[in-house]
C-alpha cells in the first residue's frame, strides 16, 4: 500500500547490511525498500479459477462499473492434469513450464482478458508459483502438451541441480515448521523446491514475470512466499519491468519460521489474523472490540491485505466464515470494505463439497465459462459487497469517525464526512438516530438499493443540518450511505471538534517506584520520545488515567509505557490505533488493558 521510491545506491547497501544481520536476505544486493501500490481504487476480488473469457466479461459488466480495482486470477502458466484425481483446483499450482496455457485459456485468451479488463478500469493480479514446479507424484503431459518428469521441465528448461535435494525426513519434504532452513529449503508436500539463490533459476522467475508484464499485467501474489528466503525473492522481484503491486502470500507461523515481516520490505503481505478477528467477531464474537481492530493485527495497515476467507481458509478449516454462511459472511465482507485497513481482497468462489474439487468443467477437464448459481457462487456480486466498494472509493484516504456501540453486536461509524455505515449482528431491529460528519442531504442506503435515475431503487434517510440521520436497521442488516448516492443536498458538513477532549483509562499492574505514561503519534502525545510522554494518575490503580485535548476527528496511534527512573518498558507491538471525537460533545474515553 505504498508508492515506490528511487533509493540511491548508498540506501540500498545499508538496507541489504541491515537485513543480513538479521538472517533475512541470502543475497540482498537488489533489495528494494518500498513498492507500488494498488491505487485509490484498492478493492480487489479473486475470481478463484474463473476462466480468461468469464473474468474479462466480468470486467466490463460489473467490476469496473462497481470500481473494484482489481482482479487476482489464478495461475496463468503450464500445470500439470491430473485426471485420475478428478482434476483438482489444486493441479493449477503444480508448473509444468511458464508457456501461458492453462485450463482456462491460452495466451491469446489472457492477453485480450488483460486489454479488457484494462478498458474497463481494472487491473490484474497474477497469482505467481515461483517457489516450485510439479511434484514427484505426477509424471506426464501438461495442460499446454509439455512433457515433464520430477526435478525435469524441459520447457523451461529446469533440471535436477536447479532445485533443492535437503536431505531430511527420508523424502526431502518439510516435517519440521519451526526449523526455517527446513522450511526453505525442503520440498512442500513434495513439490519439487526450485533454488532461489540460484541465479539461472532467478533469471528465468524473472522473465516469467517480465512476459506477464510484457501483456500489461499490474502485479502478483507470490504463491508459498514463506518457503523462499526474502531476499532471494528481492532479488528476482528487482530486475521485472515496470512498477508492479506485489504482495506475498506468508502464513504466520510460530517459533522458528519465517515471519510476515520479512517480507514487508518489497510489497505487501497477507495478514492471515483479519479473517480471524473479524470472520470470529460477526459468526459469534463482539463487534464492539473491532474499534480496535488494528491492535489484533500483526501487520500494521499499510503493509496488509486483508480478507475475510480466501480459497486455503475456506478447505483447512480456518476461515470462520464463507459464502456458506449468509448474512453474517456478507456483513465481515461489508464491513472489511467500509473500514480503513490494509487493501481488502474479497473472495469469489465456486461452490464445492470436498476440500480437493476443481471448478464447474467438462469432462475433459476444461473450465466452464461462468454461469454465477451454476456451481459459481459470485458473492462479489451480493448488493453487500459490490455497493460497498462505491462508499470505500468515495472515502478514500478518511479516517473513521462518529464511532459508536452498543457495547456488543450493533456498531455504526464513518468514514470522514463522505460515509456512514451500521451494522447490526443482533436478533432485533436497531432505531436510533445516528450522529454523523455527512453534509445534509437525502441518501439511498446502499445496502438495500441503488441510486438509480436520480431516485434509490431502496430505502432513503434525509441526514439533517447537525449531521444526524434517524435510521432503523433490521436485525443481522446493515446500512451504507456515501455522498455519491444521494438524492439531494451539496452542502459541507456538520461543524465538527477541532480539539477532543480524550480520557486514557489504561488498567496497568505495576510495582512500586513505576509510573505509567502515554505516547504517540501526536505532538500531544509526544511525537514517540518516552522524555515527553504524557503521564497518568493512579489515583483509581490499577486503572491509570489522564486526560488530553487532542486534535478533532483524528486517527491517533499510540501505546502506554512504564517508567522507572531512565527504564523505559514499552508495551508489545502492534501500535493502539483510534480516532478521536468527530462531534459535539467532543470527548470520549479510551479504555485499555498493557499487553
Amino acid at each position: 500500500m505504498r508508492t515506490r521510491q528511487v533509493v540511491a545506491a548508498a540506501t540500498t547497501a545499508v538496507l541489504a547490511t541491515a537485513l543480513l544481520a538479521v538472517g533475512i536476505v541470502r543475497n540482498a544486493e537488489n533489495a528494494e525498500a518500498s513498492t507500488a501500490s494498488p491505487g485509490a481504487k484498492d478493492v480487489i476480488v479473486h475470481l478463484f479459477e474463473w476462466p480468461w473469457a468469464s473474468v474479462a466479461t466480468e470486467c466490463t459488466t460489473t467490476l469496473g462499473p462497481k470500481g473494484f480495482g482489481g482482479v487476482q486470477v489464478s495461475p496463468p502458466q503450464e500445470h500439470v492434469v491430473l485426471p485420475g484425481s478428478g482434476y483438482p483446483w489444486w493441479q493449477d499450482y503444480q508448473p509444468v513450464s511458464y508457456q501461458l496455457t492453462t485450463r482456462r485459456g491460452d495466451r491469446n485468451a489472457f492477453a485480450s482478458m488483460v486489454r479488457t479488463c484494462h478498458a474497463a478500469g481494472v487491473k490484474i493480479y497474477v497469482d505467481a508459483v515461483v517457489n516450485h514446479m510439479a511434484g514427484g507424484a505426477s509424471t506426464g503431459t501438461g495442460s499446454g502438451g509439455t512433457g515433464y518428469s520430477h526435478y525435469a521441465y524441459p520447457a523451461v528448461p529446469y533440471g535436477n541441480d536447479d532445485f533443492h535435494h535437503c536431505g531430511r525426513n527420508g523424502n526431502d519434504d518439510i516435517a519440521n515448521y519451526g526449523d526455517k532452513w527446513e522450511v526453505q529449503n525442503c520440498e512442500l508436500v513434495d513439490l519439487s523446491d526450485l533454488k532461489t539463490e540460484s541465479s539461472y533459476v532467478r533469471g528465468k522467475l524473472t522473465a516469467y514475470l517480465n512476459d506477464l508484464v510484457s501483456l500489461g499485467v499490474d502485479g502478483f501474489r507470490v504463491d508459498a512466499a514463506k518457503h523462499m528466503p526474502a531476499g532471494d525473492m528481492a532479488a528476482f522481484l528487482a530486475p521485472v519491468t515496470g512498477d508492479p503491486y506485489v504482495f506475498s502470500e506468508v502464513i504466520e507461523g510460530g517459533a522458528g519460521e519465517p515471519t510476515p515481516e520479512e517480507y514487508a520490505g518489497f510489497g505487501d503481505v497477507t495478514e492471515f489474523r483479519y479473517g480471524d478477528v473479524v470472520g470470529g467477531a460477526f459468526q459469534n464474537g463482539n463487534l464492539a472490540n473491532l474499534n480496535n481492530l488494528a491492535s489484533s493485527m500483526r501487520l500494521g495497515s499499510g503493509d496488509a491485505v486483508a480478507f475475510v476467507d480466501n480459497h486455503d481458509t475456506q478447505r483447512n478449516g480456518r476461515a470462520k466464515l464463507t459464502y456458506r454462511n449468509g448474512s453474517a459472511y456478507a456483513l465481515a465482507e461489508a464491513f472489511m470494505i467500509a473500514w480503513p485497513y490494509g487493501v481488502p481482497q474479497v473472495m469469489s468462489s465456486f461452490t464445492f463439497s470436498g476440500p480437493d474439487a476443481g471448478p464447474p468443467a467438462a469432462s475433459n477437464g476444461t473450465t466452464n465459462q461462468v454461469s454465477c448459481g451454476n456451481g459459481w457462487e459470485c458473492e462479489h456480486r451480493w448488493r453487500t459487497t459490490a455497493n460497498m466498494v462505491a462508499l470505500r472509493n468515495t472515502a478514500a484516504g478518511a479516517g473513521v469517525t462518529n464511532w459508536w456501540s452498543n457495547g456488543s453486536n450493533q456498531i455504526a461509524f464513518g468514514r470522514g464526512s463522505t460515509g456512514y455505515v451500521a451494522f447490526n449482528r443482533s436478533g432485533a431491529a436497531l432505531t436510533r438516530t445516528f450522529q454523523t460528519s455527512l453534509p445534509a442531504g437525502t441518501y439511498c442506503d446502499v445496502m438495500a438499493g441503488d441510486l438509480s435515475g436520480g431516485s434509490c431503487t431502496g430505502p432513503a434517510y434525509t441526514v439533517n443540518g447537525s449531521g444526524q440521520v434517524t435510521a432503523t436497521v433490521a436485525a443481522n442488516a446493515a446500512l451504507a450511505l456515501h455522498t455519491n448516492a444521494r438524492t439531494s443536498g451539496t452542502g459541507t458538513p456538520p461543524a465538527g471538534c477541532t480539539t477532543a477532549a480524550t480520557t486514557f483509562a489504561a488498567t496497568v499492574s505495576t510495582t512500586f517506584g513505576q509510573n505509567v505514561f502515554v505516547t504517540g503519534n501526536t505532538a500531544a502525545l509526544g511525537n514517540w520520545n518516552p522524555a515527553n510522554a504524557v503521564a497518568l494518575s493512579s489515583a483509581t490503580y490499577p486503572v491509570w488515567r489522564a486526560t488530553v485535548s487532542l486534535p478533532g476527528n483524528t486517527a491517533v496511534e499510540y501505546k502506554y509505557i512504564k517508567k522507572e527512573g531512565s527504564a523505559v518498558v514499552w508495551e508489545s507491538d502492534p501500535n493502539r490505533t483510534r480516532t478521536t471525537a468527530a462531534a459535539s460533545p467532543c470527548t470520549a474515553t479510551w479504555a485499555d488493558t498493557w499487553r
